[in-house]
């Protein structure tokens, strides 16, 4: 009478406690043969074979499991464990990492997983280490001469592919528009008006010193939270003046006392191509950010704006950072950046730093995309406002 899968395995398991490897090698390699889609049976055969000394036949098996089922944490462990030994860091580390994405997603892991997953990460950042130098110094003579576009792309690839920089995603607390690029920074050329705006940082910087001076009502806390609403990472800098704001338009309304004071920074904002989307857009405002302040790590409401910052006061020790990268503040060097990717920013010195920011289109938006984002925020905001009445 032939035997089952079932008792193949069983047998199988019988000859492993009697250390008869090769025998249970061979039960397993039966129980395979009768149930091929059982994934448990290929992974004692894998360990049959390992013990048995067969390394071929251990990978083989693992990669039977894994066929089934590429979401087989215990083979996957193990096919990491074999490629380690077996000294291939590349296809340890691919396997390794899967182990980490995989073990992070279990809601209660054991202490034996807990470890594991510890030793696949120390792994990984120690070939990763090992692999960066030579890779970075063979690639960066070729992507030092790429246009911007492509030379942050191609630095970003390497470092992520190297385990070394994180893929922030879009994170939008408002309105999200689909299958926009998720950049961290715009590139300068999708901005022609830059250069112009730049010529005026002479201007516009005179313009806040005279406010800072003589600042009046015009200087509020950027952060005003409702009274009552606490426990966030925002509560430090609540209704505090360590981050201070002097706004020129608000949520599309204009303040008029501060752009008579800054004649030169209103013709300036005047002739962007920035959004017009009453109680929305355009804000604009000076930063001004006190010694030793740190803004903390947040994400913004939408991705079809662009932000942009002009640096008018910036002392030494000042730093921004937008997602993966990190940039010092240059006075009179505009920038843009995706608000919606995770952002920070710090004054490290004794002295205040200022930035002029406000919001434009984000370039990747047709003219026609740009209509359709404007006249639906209308509809939306008409509506809201409007009484219901019953059918």
């Amino acid at each position: 009478m032939s035997l089952t899968s079932q008792e193949a395995n069983a047998r199988g398991l019988a000859a492993l406690r009697n250390r008869d490897h090769a025998g249970a090698r061979r039960w397993f390699e039966q129980a395979v043969a009768l149930d091929p889609a059982a994934g448990s049976l290929w992974r004692n055969l894998a360990h049959a074979s390992r013990l048995a000394g067969d390394e071929a036949g251990e990978r083989a098996a693992l990669e039977g499991a894994l066929g089934l089922d590429a979401r087989d944490l215990p083979a996957l462990v193990r096919l990491a464990q074999w490629f380690e030994r077996a000294g291939d860091r590349r296809e340890a580390m691919l396997r390794w990492s899967g182990v980490i994405q995989l073990g992070e997603q279990v809601a209660d892991p054991s202490e034996e997983l807990v470890r594991l997953i510890d030793h696949a990460r120390r792994y990984c950042a120690e070939q990763g280490a090992a692999l960066a130098t030579p890779i970075r110094q063979a690639l960066a003579p070729q992507y030092d001469g790429f246009g911007q576009t492509s030379r942050r792309r191609a630095q970003a690839f390497v470092d992520h592919a190297l385990g070394t920089r994180r893929i922030y995603p879009n994170v939008c607390a408002g309105i999200h528009y689909p299958f926009l690029p998720a950049d961290e920074f715009f590139d300068d050329h999708h901005f022609p008006w830059f250069a112009e705006l730049a010529a005026d940082t002479a201007a516009i910087r005179a313009e806040l010193e005279a406010l800072i001076a003589d600042p009046g009502p015009a200087l509020i806390p950027y952060v005003r939270m409702e009274k009552g609403v606490s426990g966030s990472q925002w509560d430090p800098l609540n209704n505090n003046l360590d981050w201070g704001a002097c706004f020129l338009w608000e949520y599309g309304r204009p303040n008029q006392p501060v752009l008579d004071r800054c004649p030169r920074t209103a013709a300036a904002l005047d002739r962007l191509p920035g959004a017009r989307i009453p109680g929305r857009a355009p804000s604009a405002f000076f930063s001004m950010l006190k010694p030793h302040t740190r803004i903390p790590p947040h994400t913004g409401v939408t991705n079809t704006r662009a932000i942009v910052h002009l640096p008018l006061i910036v002392p030494p020790g000042c730093g921004f950072r937008v997602g993966g990268e990190t940039r010092e503040w240059v006075i009179g060097q505009p920038f843009a950046f995706d608000d919606t990717i995770e952002h920070e920013a710090w004054n490290d010195s004794d002295e205040l730093r200022a930035v002029l920011i406000f919001d434009v289109w984000n370039p990747h938006l047709s003219p026609e995309e740009q209509t359709i984002v404007a006249d639906y925020c209308g509809m939306v905001d008409d509506l809201s406002s409007s009484p219901v009445t019953g059918r």
